[in-house]
């Protein structure tokens, strides 16, 4: 290991959470929710405890295990939600050569995380909040993969489309608002018709969904694509569904944009959370949901992370037992497999 490497190694999850949400300021508003989901899809406790495993296929197993989350796969894709990603190869360079100078340890992980950024900064000639989130999900991303899965992955990135195209500032104007509801708008009520914006990681679109409805519900009636064909555990619509229930964790979501328009966390919810291991943040609409009880009075921009399981239980042990329960006879297996994952040791 690198000297960065053995100081990178030394934070816990936590840590790195506290250090991100000290950094908060000092991040373009178009990436403060991504950077925060990106932490949360990409957990280094999950990724430890899996790496100290004695054995690793039963380990997944009795999490329930579905998709990839291992950052090795997708070094240079697990960040194509952040406005910076466009920033990623210049990013990746400056950590490798950090990982050859690095000797004296900075005061703090955000002091290492600002420094490179002022390099990085520099170097491209943007203002340095644009370059924060980056970094951080950088030196991550070296934590969990190793310099030499680091130094082979190719830096590729996304060329940004939609959206994604237009100024930082735009990017926010355009998430905030709501789709139209035509020249009589006014009049309606519960037949409000919104939009939800996604990112799966292989397509961008929308679906429309009505006034008070859930998210996974709207994404169900999306038979647009062969969603099945691109993720295994899409059976209806783009976003990832199973039990619609809050009993699997199949369908969690993080809310790039619009998350004050969608309803407010249920006592269910927050405890399927904890269970599932995702660590959604307190308060009553937070930038982590899941699909099927989150209902939108409003536009929203989501991104779907690429695999979902159980663990809160084995890795936090911040949970009791929990009685699941089935509500579909397709579910039946994974509900069998998620009890165990919740199930004492």
């Amino acid at each position: 290991m690198t000297n960065l490497e053995t100081y990178l190694a030394k934070f816990t999850g936590t840590e790195w959470l506290a250090a991100v949400e000290e950094m908060l300021p000092s991040i373009h508003e178009v990436d403060r929710n991504a950077v925060q989901i990106w932490f949360r899809f990409y957990p280094v406790d999950l990724h430890r405890f899996v790496e100290a495993a004695e054995d690793r296929d039963a380990t997944l197993h009795g999490f329930a295990m579905q998709g990839q989350f291992e950052l090795k796969e997708q070094i240079d894709s697990s960040h194509h939600f952040l406005y910076s990603h466009r920033y990623w190869k210049t990013v990746k360079a400056a950590i490798e050569a950090e990982t050859v100078v690095f000797k004296d340890e900075p005061a703090t992980l955000v002091e290492e995380i600002k420094a490179i950024a002022i390099v990085v900064a520099e170097k491209l000639a943007v203002e340095r909040q644009m370059i924060n989130a980056m970094v951080a999900i950088g030196l991550a991303t070296l934590n969990q993969v190793g310099i030499e899965a680091f130094k082979a992955a190719a830096g590729e990135v996304e060329k940004p489309t939609g959206i994604m195209s237009k100024s930082p500032n735009a990017v926010i104007k355009e998430r905030a608002k709501d789709a139209s509801q035509g020249i009589l708008g006014f009049l309606k009520t519960v037949n409000k018709k919104f939009a939800i914006h996604y990112d799966n990681g292989r397509v961008q679109g929308e679906f429309d969904i009505m006034n008070e409805q859930e998210i996974a519900g709207g994404s169900a009636l999306d038979r647009s694509k062969d969603w099945h064909a691109q993720d295994e555990r899409c059976w209806e619509g783009v976003v990832p569904v199973e039990c619609t229930s809050a009993a699997c964790g199949t369908c969690w979501v993080g809310v790039l944009g619009g998350e004050e328009k969608l309803s407010p966390v249920t006592p269910r919810e927050q405890r399927a959370m904890k269970v599932f291991g995702y660590n959604q943040p307190e308060g009553d609409k937070p930038f982590i949901r899941l699909a099927c009880q989150a209902k939108a009075n409003g536009d929203a921009t989501i991104v779907i992370p690429p695999w979902n399981a159980v663990f809160g239980k084995k890795v936090y042990g911040n949970v009791e037992d929990i009685e699941l329960e089935p509500n579909t006879t397709s579910a039946k297996r994974l509900r069998e497999i998620v009890k165990e994952a919740t199930a004492g040791e």
